[in-house]
């Protein structure tokens, strides 16, 4: 029975993803997994360059989702099925590809991390993201912006005869399409994903592939890779090169031995097999292995205590297992990124099924005995020529059309190759996809021209193509306004700063005012920030009071740009002003969580502590909680410092003092490190 590829429904608990945050993400990535090197991180050359290569600025030109709350309900979830007589793969292509679930019919196992409800969380490079199953992270460090997008799907011609399902999209953040083909030979066990990243342009772009499997843990489980060394990352964000599996007296490859989360890349011998398992207490799991482009291969674990604990319940339902994530990814570390030249392609393929070895050789003292037991039974199981062959055989079928479409991604892909008349085979990006979105741009491209009315919240973007289109545009306020932020996106600072001025000559508005308080604030300019956003939220009152279709789209505007401007307010001492701002704001979405907080932090900051101490009292839950923000533990101590000191100075004593009389409630308590 080759492959099959048929649509079905799940039916589970989901929050509703809401908008998108209506303002441009200018902000520089706020990554928890940014690095120190420490003295002993021994990193080879290769490494130590692309680690510091091609960072992000900012997500421009995607936007932020934070729209999501925390109230579930019972939702259709569109997905698809490939089966054959071994294996069934369950896809959400509205979801970015993701593999929700992969059983093996022969043992009745589920060999991933089946998430059984659907709450997005702030863990992606825009906000929302969930966790379980494979995950496909392409663009940078992080989890990808698409975790939660739809994708395009079709059915195409695979190497053995059957069905493959191929996902695709154009990836905004490095402005690059990639597809994913998965299917499931004759009688095999094995789901194999071809995948291929293109650069179509004249220029090297920076690459960052990892794929993400979350798989069930329990005490017993164990993850295993051919590594004596990895390189150690928690969120104190010290990198550290250190032995496998032991490590500070304790063995680091069962996840629930560890305390706080952290990742470990392992450093695979050059020329080793690539492959990573985890297995449980009987021996029996999940393994992924691939071709030899596919060099990375991590382990990230949450931990036993409660900061694990605590996010694991956040992202899921009461009473449900844990999890730990194996990955495999193009370089050494998450934190690299690999130059892909003009005109190229990485390419490789990947395997995933179940392998089963002796439970007293895996779990033994010896590691490499328990390695090699691991990899003489993937050998058994699927050779490493085998993959190679299936990759070989692979390649041809790359370029094969689809030849029926299961879903629709995004427009974004049919604007690049209406722009560039690019020809990409195998991955159609069609005319009949260009929605609202793109027509705005279509209009640039076909005229020269943006439409002349005023800039409203919405996409936008950025890539040097798009920006030459803009310079050579007519000047005026949606054209000055989107050329600021192409050169922000570039890294000219000044040249944005002139061009929002320009616009808000030409009575643009809120945007380039709330643009220009961010450029205030990133050059070390509080007092002039604060005055920029005090302006911004002024306009965005005035345009969201007037009648009509314009006005609902201005009126999304004033809690995301409060949660900005209200910081910025107290940080230039205007906490009179920040108070009313909050004061005038109708609370009646997800983001009331992260208002009450910033409530609690102004009048800490007016200096009445008991007032803010009572909004924690009362309760409150911040649904887009960024992973790693510490916000929450910060303002509590804060409070209960002035509380402790009443009015007098903050000393180490009173500090000392106030923790240990005011512990921070477990309802809080998000911290990652100790």
């Amino acid at each position: 029975m080759a492959t099959s590829v048929r649509h079905t429904t799940l039916t589970l608990p989901a929050a509703p993803l809401g908008p998108d945050n209506p303002l441009p993400a200018l902000h520089a990535t706020d990554d928890p997994h940014r690095v120190e090197l420490g003295p002993d991180a021994r990193l080879p050359a290769d490494m130590a360059r692309r680690i510091g290569y091609a960072p992000l600025r900012s997500i421009l030109p995607t936007r932020m989702r934070d729209g999501y709350g925390r109230d579930l309900r019972s939702t259709d979830v569109d997905a698809l099925v490939l089966e054959n007589d071994r294996l069934r793969a369950t896809v959400l292509p509205g979801l970015g590809g993701r593999v929700y679930s992969l059983h093996h019919k022969p043992t009745g196992r589920e060999l991933l991390y089946r998430n059984p409800v659907l709450q997005p969380a702030a863990f992606a490079l825009n906000g929302a993201w969930f966790s379980g199953g494979i995950e496909w992270n392409i663009g940078a460090t992080g989890h990808t912006t698409l975790s939660c997008a739809p994708l395009h799907a079709a059915r195409v011609p695979a190497p053995d005869g059957g069905e493959m399902l191929r996902l695709w999209e154009w990836e905004r953040l490095r402005d690059l399409p990639f597809q994913v083909d998965l299917w499931l030979p004759d009688g095999s066990d094995f789901l194999h994903v071809g995948v291929r990243i293109r650069n179509p342009h004249p220029r090297t772009v920076p690459v960052y592939w990892w794929s993400n499997t979350a798989v069930p843990e329990d005490e017993g489980s164990r993850v295993l890779a051919p590594a004596d060394e990895a390189w150690h990352l928690d969120y104190a964000r010290t990198l550290r090169r250190v032995t496998v599996p032991d490590s500070e007296g304790c063995d680091r490859s069962y996840p629930l031995r560890s305390e706080y989360p952290a990742d470990y890349f392992y450093a695979v011998p050059d020329g080793a097999r690539g492959w990573i398992a985890s297995l449980g207490a009987d021996g029996r799991g999940l393994v992924q292995t691939s071709t030899d482009a596919l060099r990375g291969r991590k382990l990230f674990l949450w931990g036993a205590g409660w900061a694990g604990r605590r996010w694991q319940q956040w992202l899921t339902a009461p009473g449900t297992g844990g999890y730990a994530e194996i990955q495999a990814g193009l370089a050494r570390t998450q934190l690299e990124h690999v130059p892909l030249e003009a005109g190229g392609e990485f390419a490789w393929l990947e395997a995933y099924g179940p392998l089963a070895a002796d439970a007293a050789t895996v779990h033994g003292a010896d590691w490499g005995a328990a390695r090699t037991e691991v990899e003489t039974r993937l050998s058994a199981a699927l050779p490493r020529a085998d993959v190679d062959a299936a990759f070989a055989a692979w390649r041809p079928y790359a370029d094969h059309e689809p030849k029926e479409s299961l879903a629709t991604g995004s427009g974004w892909g049919a604007l690049e190759v209406a722009r560039a008349g690019l020809t990409l085979p195998g991955t159609p990006f069609v005319a009949d996809t260009l929605g609202a979105e793109q027509q705005p741009w279509l209009t640039l491209l076909t005229t020269g021209d943006l439409p002349a009315a005023d800039p409203l919240p919405g996409p936008a973007l950025v890539a040097p193509g798009w920006r030459e289109l803009l310079e050579s545009a007519a000047p005026g306020p949606a054209t000055d306004y989107h050329l600021g932020l192409a050169q922000w996106h570039a890294g000219d600072r000044a040249q944005a700063v002139r061009s929002w001025e320009r616009a808000l000559a030409r009575r643009a508005g809120c945007l380039p005012l709330y643009c220009l308080a961010v450029a205030e604030s990133a050059a070390g300019e509080p007092a002039r920030a604060a005055d920029r956003y005090a302006q911004a939220c002024e306009e965005a009152a005035r345009a969201a009071s007037e009648e009509g279709p314009r006005a609902r789209a201005w009126q999304a505007v004033l809690p995301a740009l409060a949660r900005e401007a209200v910081p910025a307010l107290v940080a230039a001492g205007r906490t009179e002003a920040a108070a009313q701002l909050l004061a005038g704001l109708r609370r009646t979405g997800p983001a009331d969580g992260r208002l009450q907080l910033l409530t609690a932090q102004v009048l800490l900051a007016q200096g009445q502590p008991a007032a803010a101490r009572e909004i924690f009292d009362a309760g409150f839950e911040i649904a887009a909680l960024r992973e790693g923000d510490e916000a929450l533990g910060d303002t509590w101590y804060a409070i209960a410092e002035r509380l402790v000191a009443a009015g007098g100075p903050v000393t180490e004593a009173v500090r000392a003092a106030a923790r240990a009389g005011h512990p921070l409630p477990e309802r809080y308590d998000y911290r990652m490190r100790p």
